[in-house]
């Protein structure tokens, strides 16, 4: 008899997947999946928090497209995964997380750390359910990492008790599914694409809102094709930025707005109707709508839809591609969305080079975005600061680009800077922090310091929440507009120091260039802790857009 433990055969099946690092904070209840791990070649990455480990799982999808794993031990370990794994749920991002559980033997005697993990998770997971038998741990794990690409991608938990873990059993009475997931890729109905093209090839203000699945189905390419062969002007969103060159004529930013509000004909790939496009209701009344989306639940929600096509972005791009002729039909709209792009970048310019003391955050995220080079992942960790930058900071290609999702939830930045690091060593990492998000994860720099990971991460320091901050200054005065809301101006750059990370403080605009040359030369983890001006506000916030 060849004897295998439990915790050896989850290591098993996710070499067989193809993962090579997990990210966990160490607990008894799962010790044997380390042990596991070291037989199997899998880096165990252990971090400060278990919210760090979810987070990281999750950014590790989405780099690499194998399924980021977390391992939490029972209890807290699990409860404190929640908002990683929520995070992950509403961002489509699918995931494996793996808890502990007190031993079978001892289950509802009260032991150490054991709650209900499973009924937990259910709500913020694809799949939620306890492993019971040593021999069934790979067929479970296929299950649930099948059901995490079921339709709307997401995460999935396995709860595993200590004993099944522990447990040696006969490997060669191990059944090992030989495929997690069918292979192929969701088509669209062919009528539908027909109604779809004959949409395209009538209109005369034509644009394409093109969201995270696009970069999630790996379409980059696809879209590229299609935008160029069609000449359709296109905005990016999510994941998807990077997904299109940013030096493309047909690639803008600033003129979304104008855009939707003007068109005749909306391409929307892969991003749902939620408050970024509120509810549908910033793309013009009169607008026919094709809907694009792998999941189904989401097609026609929150706006009606002319053409709502259930599909892969990928497969949908390329039978769109050949189903609509190109044309020079868009030439005066494109110039027309050319010149608000100018407008409105006009408009920003004395920001964006203000030497104005406190510095106005948009001439941070300036020159952050002349900093980064062609294979930079930036990774946006923040609130107002990062809604100010986002329409500034262009990142060169597809799968640089990444931010927590429509969950907006803050501390991704330290955790998702770790899953870069591993996944892309050969990259610069740069993160923006406010502060405020900063305080919430940022201990895992001592991670990031004991891994060698050298990432780049500037806290834009306003102290305080800013976004909710204007809201409440708007609703009941300056009295009583600052309450809850704001923070000490802390020198986070000498926390990292004292870690054993670079840290820099810059308070002068021209500063901010030397300081980072100085933070990348390090070849150190490195904060650069830059004082912003508490006063400035996107205009999202301004118009409390974000609330509505």
């Amino acid at each position: 008899m060849a004897g295998v433990t439990g915790g050896r055969l989850v290591a098993k099946v996710l070499a067989q997947t193809g993962v090579s690092t997990l990210f966990t904070l160490c607990g008894g209840h799962v010790m044997d999946i380390y042990n596991g791990c070291v037989d199997e070649n899998i880096r165990v990455v252990d971090v400060r928090h278990e919210q760090t480990a979810a987070h990281a799982a999750d950014a590790w999808t989405r780099l690499t497209g194998i399924p980021g794993v977390a391992v939490v031990t029972a209890g807290p370990g699990v409860t404190d995964a929640v908002t990683g794994v929520a995070n992950a749920f509403r961002a489509q991002v699918p995931m494996l997380v793996i808890g502990g559980q007190a031993p079978l033997r001892n289950l509802l005697k009260g032991g150490l750390q054991e709650l209900n993990h499973v009924d937990l998770m259910k709500p913020i997971t694809k799949f939620s359910c306890t492993v019971l038998e040593t021999e069934r741990i790979p067929e479970v794990m296929s299950i649930a990492l099948r059901e995490a690409y079921n339709g709307r991608p997401g995460p999935a938990f396995l709860e595993i008790p200590q004993d099944v873990l522990d447990r040696e059993v006969d490997e060669a009475k191990v059944w090992f599914p030989e495929r997690h997931r069918a292979p192929g890729r969701l088509s669209g109905d062919g009528r539908f694409m027909e109604r779809a093209a004959a949409l395209l090839s009538r209109a005369e203000r034509p644009v394409v809102l093109a969201g995270t699945q696009v970069w999630h189905c790996r379409a980059a390419d696809e879209l590229y094709a299609f935008v160029r062969r069609i000449g359709i002007p296109t905005y990016l969103n999510g994941a998807a930025r990077g997904c299109l060159p940013p030096d493309l004529d047909l690639a803008l930013s600033r003129s979304r707005r104008h855009a939707l509000s003007r068109a005749d004909v909306v391409l929307v790939i892969g991003t749902p109707f939620d408050f970024r496009l509120g509810y549908g209701s910033r793309i013009s009344p009169q607008a026919r709508i094709i809907q694009v989306d792998l999941d189904y639940s989401e097609l026609c929600h929150n706006r009606n839809v002319d053409v709502p096509i259930h599909a892969d972005a990928g497969v949908f791009l390329e039978q769109m591609e050949a189903l609509v002729p190109p044309t020079q039909r868009f030439k005066a709209w494109l110039d027309e969305l050319r010149q608000k792009e100018h407008e409105l970048s006009m408009a920003d310019r004395p920001l964006l080079d203000s030497d104005e003391v406190p510095i106005h955050p948009l001439r941070l995220a300036r020159e952050i975005n002349d900093f980064l080079n062609e294979d930079s992942v930036f990774i946006a960790d923040g609130g107002d600061v990062v809604t100010i930058s986002a329409g500034v900071i262009r990142t060169r290609k597809p799968g640089q680009w990444l931010d927590p999702g429509p969950l907006g939830t803050l501390g991704v930045g330290a955790p998702f800077a770790i899953a870069a690091c591993a996944a892309r060593p050969h990259s610069e990492v740069f993160v923006l922090f406010g502060d405020g998000a900063f305080g919430l994860t940022g201990f895992d720099y001592d991670t990031l310091i004991r891994f060698n990971m050298p990432v780049i991460g500037v806290v834009a320091n306003n102290a305080a929440w800013n976004q909710v901050r204007y809201v409440q200054l708007q609703k009941y005065g300056p009295e009583r507009g600052n309450i809850a809301n704001l923070l000490h101006p802390l020198r986070y750059d000498r926390i990292v120091e004292a870690m054993g990370g670079h840290g820099e403080y810059v308070t002068e605009p021209s500063q901010i260039r030397p300081a980072l040359e100085r933070a990348r030369s390090s070849g150190k983890a490195a904060c650069v802790n830059v004082m912003v001006d508490p006063g400035a506000f996107s205009s999202s916030t301004r118009n409390l857009t974000i609330y509505q």
